[in-house]
């Protein structure tokens, strides 16, 4: 059940992150999968699709290590507004070169690959300042209004279908442009004060070091506490393997469905839309109650295990089947989730979060990476079906041989109250 606090969580700051994320993720979700259309569309090769994928991933190998061991030491707000308004700026512009008739594969992979660099930065500055704006006993339910905006976000791909197939890509991302400028503007405008700034600026070990020999002082230091925390280290081993298999479902699930029925992407859209609700209903209900914390270890073992073997099964199943799996993958996404994020983000140092999110980010982004590869590999060899199944069995396999077997280190860290 849920304990009571007498910290308000819908403080001003609080308020602002909120929007500014509702107002960008709705342009972005629906950009981006416009974009994907747009590329199978002209290139009609699942190996081009794979590395038009890859080319927004590859930064995340390295960005993400860099921006978090800078931003322990700078403002999170500016880099996020920042960053915001530099994507507003890109979208406008390259929107305007497509409606005037502009398209190639190799630039618009380059584009991609940009995106992805500034995305990188982005996630990292934005997943270490959000805890921040927390109030003490309310990171369940924030991160479960984090993941239902991130669910209400995804309902505008059937949108993003219609307008793409109405008036094309250009228009789409100048929308896309106009929501980055407006949610800049708002978290401008955000107050929190970032002391972890000081704190890191006071430290004696590393006063007299130059930029980049505390820059790499500060990178090392970080994977030191991520191999020190041996709960952190197998949460974050696991969700490679996770991401594994995200990453070979990006590559698989679109194209399958396209080619092998007529209208495939709505297909897709009504599979993965029943995860997207669910993941609503599920984060609802996180919102709303606590779970008690004894159980939430063996909670997340159970649906890490329940996600691999259904997503595994979406296409050999029929659409109608495949929707239930979605529902129930959803609804237990958001609390594998819930779960992982409010535990990890309250249990690290605010002076460490960019450097621990930053190398969660590569170990994610790595397993990402490789799947994609791959997984577009495996497709000329291999029934589609089969490399996805194959992908999300490694998966389940990781959750018990990692997760599992080092209960006693994940424990103290999943079953908290927070």
């Amino acid at each position: 059940m849920e304990t009571k606090t007498k910290n308000p969580l819908w403080t001003r700051d609080f308020t602002i992150i909120t929007v500014g994320s509702v107002i960008s993720m709705f342009g972005n979700s629906m950009a981006g999968f416009a974009m994907s259309l747009m590329v199978l569309d002209y290139t009609g090769s699942t190996m081009l699709y794979a590395v038009y994928l890859m080319t927004y991933t590859v930064p995340k190998l390295i960005v993400p290590i860099i921006s978090g061991a800078v931003l322990d030491r700078f403002s999170r707000k500016k880099m996020i507004y920042t960053l915001d308004y530099t994507m507003g700026t890109i979208y406008l512009l390259v929107g305007i070169l497509l409606m005037r008739g502009w398209f190639s594969f190799p630039l618009f992979a380059l584009f991609s690959l940009l995106i992805g660099s500034i995305s990188s930065i982005y996630m990292v500055a934005y997943d270490s300042f959000y805890p921040l704006l927390i109030t003490e006993g309310n990171y369940s339910k924030a991160y479960s209004i984090a993941s239902v905006l991130e669910t209400l976000a995804m309902f505008m791909v059937p949108v993003a279908t219609f307008l793409y197939n109405l008036v094309g890509l250009g228009p789409l991302l100048l929308a896309n442009a106009v929501c980055f400028l407006m949610a800049a503007t708002l978290e401008v405008n955000i107050k929190a004060e970032e002391k972890y700034i000081e704190k890191q600026s006071m430290r004696q070990d590393t006063k007299d070091m130059g930029h980049v020999e505390r820059m790499l002082f500060d990178i090392k230091e970080g994977f030191l506490y991520l191999f020190s925390e041996k709960g952190l280290l197998v949460i974050a081993v696991y969700f490679l393997f996770s991401a594994m298999a995200g990453g070979a479902s990006d590559v698989i699930c679109l194209p399958y469905l396209k080619s092998h029925y007529k209208n495939g992407e709505y297909l897709f859209m009504c599979i993965f839309g029943m995860s997207f609700l669910g993941r609503g209903l599920g984060g609802m209900f996180h919102y709303r109650r606590k779970l008690p914390a004894k159980y939430k270890f063996y909670i997340a073992l159970l649906v890490y295990i329940i996600i691999g073997v259904f997503e595994g099964l979406y296409l050999y199943v029929p659409v109608k089947i495949a929707m239930g799996l979605g529902l129930i993958v959803g609804i237990g996404g958001v609390t594998s989730y819930t779960i992982r994020i409010s535990s990890t983000q309250s249990y690290v140092p605010d002076e460490t979060k960019g450097r621990f999110n930053g190398a969660f980010q590569v170990l994610s982004t790595s397993g990402a990476l490789l799947a994609q590869l791959m997984a577009g590999v495996l497709t000329v060899y291999m029934d589609q079906r089969a490399v996805l199944l194959l992908f999300e069995l490694l998966s389940v396999f990781a959750a018990i041989a990692f997760v599992g077997t080092n209960r006693k280190y994940v424990k103290p860290i999943y079953n908290r109250n927070m």
